[in-house]
Parts: C-alpha cells; sequence; structure tokens
C-alpha cells in the first residue's frame, strides 16, 4: 500500500517559491515531485505549482527522467520579458514494481529502511565538485549554493537517477528549506517518531526547519511516500 504527505512552509525571504504535486493514477501508480524555485522573481511562485504538477503527472505516466524533462521544458525559453521563473526539482514515480527518481539541482531525495535514513540524491552543487578534489569541507560548503544545473537547460545527460532499493519503506522528497535547515539528527529522529503517519512525518520536517544565524530561513517542502505490505 502506498501513502503520501505533504507539506510546505514559507520562508523569511518573500513569498513561497517551492511547489509540490502527488498524482495517482488508477491503478494506484504515484508520480510526485518538489520544485524549488530559484529567487523570487516575477513569475517564480505562479510557476512553480505549474512545474510541480507537469513533472508528477508525467513521472506517474512516463517515468521520473520523463517527469524533470516535461517540466524543465516549460521554462526553456526565458519568456517575452526575460524573467521567466527558473527552479530545480526531483520526481519520483513509485508503483509495485519499486521506485525510481530523478533530480536536478540541489532538492534531495532520502529513503528510510526501517534502521537507518539515507540520501539517494547527490545535490548537484559547485560544493559538491569542490568536494571532489579535496579541499577542506569549510571551503566547499561556501560554494553549496552554487546551483550547477536547474530546469531549464536540464537533459538527459545533467539529470540525476537513481533505482530506489526494495527494503526503503519511507521516501522523503525534499527542497532544501528542508534538507539543509533540519539537521540530520534531527530529521532521522522526526522519522523514527512519526515514520507510521505521512502526513504527520511531513509536518513535523517543516516545522523543524531552523533560521541561520542572520534570521534568514528558507523556504521548506516536503512529500513523504510510505509503501508498505
Amino acid at each position: 500500500m502506498i501513502r503520501t504527505g505533504f507539506a510546505t512552509r514559507e520562508g523569511t525571504a518573500a513569498d513561497n517559491a517551492d511547489a509540490a504535486k502527488v498524482y495517482v493514477l488508477s491503478n494506484g501508480t504515484v508520480g510526485a515531485a518538489v520544485i524549488d524555485g530559484i529567487g523570487h522573481g516575477p513569475h517564480t511562485s505562479a510557476t512553480a505549482p505549474l512545474l510541480a504538477e507537469t513533472a508528477a503527472r508525467v513521472a506517474a505516466h512516463r517515468g521520473a527522467l520523463a517527469g524533470i524533462l516535461s517540466a524543465g521544458l516549460l521554462i526553456a525559453d526565458e519568456g517575452d520579458d526575460g524573467e521567466e521563473a527558473n527552479a530545480v526539482g526531483v520526481a519520483v514515480l513509485v508503483d509495485d514494481a519499486g521506485a525510481r527518481a530523478a533530480w536536478v539541482g540541489d532538492c534531495d531525495v532520502l529513503g528510510w529502511d526501517g534502521t537507518r535514513l539515507r540520501r539517494y540524491s547527490t545535490p548537484q552543487v559547485m560544493g559538491e565538485w569542490v568536494r571532489q578534489y579535496g579541499p577542506p569541507v569549510e571551503i566547499a560548503a561556501h560554494y553549496d549554493d552554487w546551483v550547477r544545473v536547474s530546469l531549464h537547460s536540464a537533459t538527459v545527460a545533467t539529470t540525476g537517477e537513481v533505482d530506489i532499493p526494495d527494503e526503503v519503506v519511507l521516501l522523503l522528497l525534499l527542497s532544501d528549506g528542508a534538507h539543509d535547515q533540519v539537521p540530520a539528527d534531527v530529521m532521522e529522529g522526526l522519522v523514527r517518531e512519526y515514520h507510521h503517519d505521512p502526513q504527520a512525518l511531513a509536518n513535523a520536517i517543516v516545522a523543524a526547519a531552523r533560521s541561520d544565524e542572520n534570521g534568514y530561513r528558507d523556504d521548506a517542502t516536503v512529500v513523504v511516500i510510505s509503501r508498505t505490505a
């Protein structure tokens, strides 16, 4: 059985530029997506829900990769006014055969196997690229906000993909305002406490997002997908 939960929490900067959608086919297949708009431009908050809807619906029918790329096509051109929205995102297809996720940018997919919480995505940010070459972690961290791939330029070659193992019973799709501003130990503690209730877990995660030392807190969005026998 597949159950889902969704929650979002506006940050301190402006209106909420995150969006999410869960779409369920008649046969029970689930397509889901979390979109994180880049910045707060004139179209961002209005476009993000459209991108999430597209990614989730197409993912349910054609797979997570197709969902991400289809959403990207909606903003591949900057528009007549030159200020079309851009975003990053993660999509997943979950059915009786398993689960597969695709992402661009720094949205994340985490999985819980009943024992531990594991990250299955690799953030496409310059900080991760720098870490591969060995500089101190504090130097690499300065580049974590520099997104290397976004939806408007995403291709098959630049979109991350991963098959989620069968033993993973809970999936979390997260914007960076959730996974970056909820400490890892807090996140795992919430999963242990609320893993039986996807909606309660989603609510708890966005509520746990913390402001930084300057008082800034990003928009935080999560989709929780539970797949149990």
